[in-house]
């Protein structure tokens, strides 16, 4: 995901792509939503590692195509190849979440998810910012060859993980466990929450790489700034956020943490408005943004695999990961058509906004910790 949602829009605008073409581009992260439709597949048939390793492969695939052609001006490729990326990154998240969720206790949630975006991140860091130091050395064409090497690494290596078992009873079934799932009470005001909660967080991120680069900034800067430094922030926030997740519970972490990321778009707001604060503010911005977020992030994320069997983790969470990621990608696809007629501080301050309603439905969320603690005898209420 680091390639697509920090690489690939620097590239595009420096290949003269315009901010309209780049923001609906963008929606092609629905795959990550779609991704429901094919998740029992990963519950059904085959080992959750080599899910994450063929994916992995196609991923490199994808790459190396994009190497071997002018964005440009090669428009109907480059939407197919940027389609399969992301229909390939997003069955590897599929396999990697039932795959956590696997080897994971009950109660380690906000350790399980500290350690979890941790990992996340630095992957982050060498597939975002780390890309983007190349360019200059390489060429874009060398620049996807290497992301293309480092997948094809990958998918060798998780085949070196442990195994996670998956009960024949479990996989003989597909779509029934979902639907007893969803019929625990208050299911539809625990959609709502997840549906809604990171929307925000996701909206504004298509126009965050375009913007440093209309403000001037080369890539090496913006990798250095908004991914390589942004992840260590990310990674402090998701530690801290993980310690008061498991000191105070996952509710209480998603009301004040959620609170917290919520408030950060406003910094990219006033840097956008003040553009005088110069690198000091462009630099806050990003930090502030990616501490709150990993805050927020290891609470969420936290709350998903608390109410996620394990037996059938791949087509539950894929589930809560599609419904999260889907608002904010829909918001995101007209942030480039916004973004030219209002303004970058105008479309950033919207973005703070757009998480507003997901605290509506923070009760049902609340209740539903409740109820699984009730369930399996975890002792006391969540938050």
């Amino acid at each position: 995901m680091g390639v697509f949602v920090d690489v690939i829009p620097v590239w595009l605008r420096r290949e003269g792509v315009d901010l309209a073409s780049i923001g609906w581009l963008s929606l092609l992260g629905l795959a990550w939503s779609a991704k429901v439709l094919w998740s029992p597949l990963v519950d059904r048939f085959g080992d959750r590692r080599g899910w994450i390793a063929g994916a992995l492969a196609v991923m490199t695939a994808a790459l190396l195509g994009l190497a071997a052609f002018d964005a440009a001006h090669v428009p109907a490729l480059l939407l197919v190849l940027l389609s399969i990326y992301c229909l390939a990154s997003a069955t590897q998240d599929v396999a990697i979440d039932a795959y956590t969720i696997g080897i994971s206790e009950r109660g380690d949630e906000g350790s399980v998810n500290a350690t979890r975006v941790t990992a996340y991140r630095v992957g982050v860091v060498a597939a975002g910012g780390g890309l983007l130091l190349l360019p200059r050395w390489l060429g874009w064409p060398g620049t996807f060859v290497a992301a293309g090497a480092m997948s094809l690494a990958f998918a060798a290596a998780v085949l070196r993980a442990p195994r996670v078992a998956v009960p024949a009873e479990a996989r003989a079934e597909t779509w029934a466990p979902l639907v007893r799932w969803l019929r625990i009470p208050g299911a539809l005001g625990v959609l709502a929450f997840v549906l809604l909660f990171r929307a925000g967080d996701l909206a504004m991120g298509p126009m965050v790489k375009p913007f440093w680069v209309d403000r001037g900034y080369p890539d090496e800067e913006i990798g250095l700034v908004t991914t390589t430094l942004g992840s260590l922030a990310v990674v402090v926030g998701a530690s801290l956020g993980g310690v008061f997740v498991n000191r105070r519970g996952i509710a209480s972490g998603l009301l004040w943490l959620g609170l917290a990321a919520l408030g950060s778009n406003l910094g990219y707001a006033a840097a956008a408005a003040w553009p005088e604060t110069g690198r000091a503010g462009m630099y806050a911005a990003s930090l502030v943004e990616s501490f709150c977020g990993g805050l927020a992030v290891t609470a969420f994320l936290s709350f998903c695999m608390r109410i996620t069997e394990k037996e059938h983790a791949a087509v539950q969470y894929a589930v809560l990961s599609a419904l999260f990621v889907l608002p904010g990608k829909l918001v995101g696809g007209a942030s480039g058509e916004f973004t030219q007629a209002h303004g970058y501080a105008a479309w950033f301050a919207a973005t703070a906004a757009v998480a507003l309603p997901a605290f509506a439905f923070l009760p049902w969320a609340r209740a539903r910790l409740s109820y699984l603690a009730e369930a399996r005898g975890a002792g006391a209420t969540e938050g």
